[in-house]
């Protein structure tokens, strides 16, 4: 009997352990990334934590809030980390491998544990018109490379942190042998290159691989052929004195790696840039849809 008094209080204090447990969420500042960040708060949150959102912060921003303790955990990508944050240019090609050692390199270095990864792909891209591919016979970036030598001045438009990455615009052009100049390359805000690319005021526009813009423009997305961006997947990223403290963190986030698919995560993303929802509407949506809140 008092071995089961015991056992039952025992649960108890875990089971209100995260009550009250103030938890800084970070996020980056697109589409998906509001969403998923809002699924990590309202399951945080559901869970008894005392949620306090940071959002709309550029990768290395909000990565170097998680390394200074400005706020305890956000969702970042696994190729983003091993080139952008890491420095590495060998890339390991399998996503399962390369999230393994980005994972161990960040809990070795930097005490920042990657928790269970989604099986997404949000890998950066280019993406033309229906209408500009069929005209040019595109189907791939190697296509573009040499349709570029013929028309030295096509017109790119990229987003701002992608022109300055080692995994970003020039460094992928010059592999591809792209022909551009930069009085070619406009940069700006990722949701403005869809709408740049549809009006025709730019001939090949930066994408992301699951954005829902992709079907309202009904734009194609070139092949990377060469291989040259890492895998992008995502997973929650939380510094390790957090999580040694709520290890129960662990569980409660675990629907994002296990829910998370290619399909859904377009569609999520669809219903925010095409439809008008917010994203912490959509987050809503989808986990009381699986019973994950109340």
């Amino acid at each position: 009997m008092k071995k089961l008094v015991l056992v039952l209080v025992v649960l108890a204090v875990f089971a209100t352990a995260s009550l009250g447990a103030r938890l800084n969420v970070g996020a980056k500042n697109f589409t998906e990334q509001y969403i998923v960040s809002s699924m990590i708060s309202q399951l945080l949150s559901n869970a008894g934590f005392d949620v306090r959102e940071d959002f709309g912060m550029s990768s290395f921003v909000v990565r170097n809030a998680l390394l200074t303790g400005q706020i305890d955990l956000y969702a970042d990508y696994t190729g983003t980390a091993w080139t952008a944050y890491f420095g590495h240019e060998e890339i390991p090609r399998d996503p399962v491998e390369l999230y393994e050692k980005v994972a161990a390199q960040d809990l070795e270095e930097n005490n920042i544990v990657w928790l269970e990864m989604a099986p997404f792909n949000n890998t950066y891209a280019l993406a033309v018109t229906a209408e500009f591919a069929r005209e040019h016979g595109l189907m791939t970036v190697s296509d573009l490379a040499e349709l570029s030598q013929q028309n030295p001045d096509l017109r790119y438009g990229i987003e701002f942190e992608f022109l300055d990455r080692p995994d970003g615009f020039f460094p992928m052009a010059e592999l591809y042998g792209i022909e551009v100049t930069r009085r070619n390359v406009s940069a700006m805000e990722i949701g403005l290159t869809y709408e740049a690319v549809s009006r025709g005021e730019i001939d090949v526009a930066m994408v992301f691989a699951t954005d829902g813009l992709l079907e309202r423009f009904d734009l194609v997305v070139l092949e990377d052929d060469l291989n040259f961006f890492p895998a992008y997947n995502i997973a929650v990223t939380v510094r390790k004195e957090v999580l040694d403290e709520h290890p129960e963190i662990r569980e409660i986030l675990r629907p994002i790696a296990l829910y998370l698919s290619e399909p859904i995560m377009i569609r999520l993303n669809y219903l925010v840039d095409t439809e008008g929802y917010e994203p912490d509407e959509v987050a809503e949506m989808f986990l009381k849809g699986l019973g994950l809140i109340d």
